[in-house]
């Protein structure tokens, strides 16, 4: 791996960006009627609401009780009681992260992972498509206990349960982090029910191809205004290295990394963050898994940290990866580019919501709007693995 550029002028900010432009408490105004007709119920109460101040920075979450009675017939009348997660399509005036959030597409596929596989999902309670509720479609789930490895600070920081974890510890999580995608891939479901996702029975490169032109639109969408020149310099360099064999596609969970998972005892507790969900290979998914630690672990060294050397190597996520499921990870370079490209893609929208909402000055060059522009660079010279 490459050791991280130290320019002190890119230091990467790594305070929590702006997500949310709505009041909770004109949500829970809104919420209680919505949930009236959902239930049935005349008694429905909503409490606690809030939204958290860790992980995500693309739909928006808000945490909230709900409590009512279910109407005679229904379970007997008893009180019911939910620990609720809601996830919004973020207001327009917030500048969205992507172009669309597909969040009936999010609650389906949800609800068939937590069916089909061993993979745990949060259940699935409620879907809205009328945006007059709350601003935009919503879907509910239950809220689940356990322990997210921290984006900000970074876990590859210190001070945190995962940093201060024993190295079997670590291990035990980061082994049962891969058996969860090799179920994801493995889940039984036809074309015809994951077609709202992509084209299962296409042959690998055809899926791969359709992912990386999927990836290209959104680049358009995100940054023509404003081209940003390592990243198109990225797709220059995926299009010359393109892997001569690419394998069946499978279902891809798109933002497989350990910062969308609770964890409770090392092991995963719920699968969460299901917005980047398509078909592709499944290197895609083991791709973004590792390249999203060493970009965390690099941010950890450029300030002069140890973070967490040896943590997802690559090579031992793809024997582990090749353990569970018999399948050798092909072309392993090109898919971690591939995900620094997504990722590039991805922090240049986040820094350009930054800017927007003065959170930080605008960069003298367009690569600037990208954390990891000299990652990127040392990727395509080579230099990264050496």
């Amino acid at each position: 791996m490459s050791e991280p550029t130290r320019n002190a002028d890119a230091a990467p900010d790594v305070t929590r960006p702006q997500t949310s432009t709505r009041d909770p408490e004109d949500l829970r105004a809104a919420l209680e009627p919505w949930l009236v007709r959902r239930t049935g119920a005349t008694d429905v109460e909503i409490s606690d609401v809030r939204t958290p101040q860790t992980n995500g920075m693309s739909s928006e979450t808000l945490l909230f009780d709900a409590r009512w009675t279910a109407p005679p017939g229904e379970s007997g009348g008893e009180e019911q009681f939910r620990q609720c997660v809601a996830r919004l399509a973020p207001a327009s005036d917030a500048m969205p992260i992507f172009p669309e959030y597909r969040m009936r597409d999010q609650f389906t596929v949800m609800a068939l992972v937590g069916e089909r596989t061993a993979v745990p999902v949060p259940r699935t309670l409620w879907y809205e498509s009328d945006p007059e509720v709350l601003g935009a479609e919503f879907f509910v789930m239950e809220r689940v206990e356990g322990l997210v490895p921290p984006d900000i600070l970074p876990y590859t920081f210190g001070d945190n349960w995962l940093a201060q974890a024993t190295d079997g510890q670590r291990r035990r999580l980061q082994d049962s982090t891969v058996a969860t995608l090799a179920r994801i891939h493995a889940i039984p479901a036809t074309a015809e029910e994951v077609a709202f996702l992509g084209d299962l029975t296409a042959d690998g490169d055809t899926a791969l191809r359709a992912h990386v032109d999927g990836w290209r639109d959104y680049y358009s969408w995100a940054h023509g205004e404003q081209p940003i020149p390592i990243l198109e310099k990225t797709f220059a360099w995926l299009d010359a290295h393109w892997p001569t064999t690419v394998d069946t596609p499978v279902l891809s969970w798109g933002d497989a990394r350990i910062g969308n998972i609770m964890y409770r005892d090392f092991a995963p507790a719920a699968v969460l963050d299901w917005e980047m969900a398509g078909i592709a290979p499944r290197e895609v998914d083991l791709g973004w898994l590792t390249f999203l630690h060493r970009f965390f672990q690099d941010i950890a060294e450029f300030f002069g940290l140890p973070g967490l050397p040896g943590f997802l190597d690559p090579g031992d996520v793809a024997s582990e990866y090749a353990a569970r499921t018999g399948y050798r990870v092909r072309d392993p370079r090109f898919y971690e580019v591939y995900a620094a490209l997504r990722h590039g893609i991805v922090m240049g929208r986040v820094n350009q919501r930054r800017v927007r909402f003065g959170e930080q000055e605008a960069p003298d060059e367009p690569d600037g709007l990208v954390n990891h522009a000299a990652t990127l660079e040392r990727m395509l010279d080579g230099g990264y693995w050496s």
